[in-house]
């Protein structure tokens, strides 16, 4: 039963994580600047990714181990969201 519920909720990761981000509804929100703007959007995303890749390595890590499995998960998740949010930054710089 526990491997049935870990695959559900890794396809079911895979598949949100496919979703592009204009596929979000966004809200308006009105700042002072263009600048100001991009600069709390930037780290929204990083906020998010973050938070998206902690959230799915808790609930595989309390799956595979239960309450210690789930903080290792969860660092663990935080720690590959942190990478992706890097890597997505950088991307298509040399």
């Amino acid at each position: 039963m526990k491997t049935i519920w870990t695959a559900v909720l890794l396809l079911t990761l895979m598949i949100v994580s496919a979703i592009p981000s204009s596929a979000y509804v966004h809200h308006r929100h009105y700042y002072r600047s263009h600048a100001a703007y991009v600069r709390h959007r930037r780290h929204m995303k990083t906020v998010k990714r973050v938070g998206v890749g902690a959230a799915g390595g808790a609930a595989i890590g309390a799956l595979a181990g239960g309450g210690k499995g789930a903080a290792i998960g969860g660092l663990v998740g935080a720690g590959a969201g942190a990478l992706y949010d890097r890597h997505k930054k950088h991307e298509g710089r040399y």
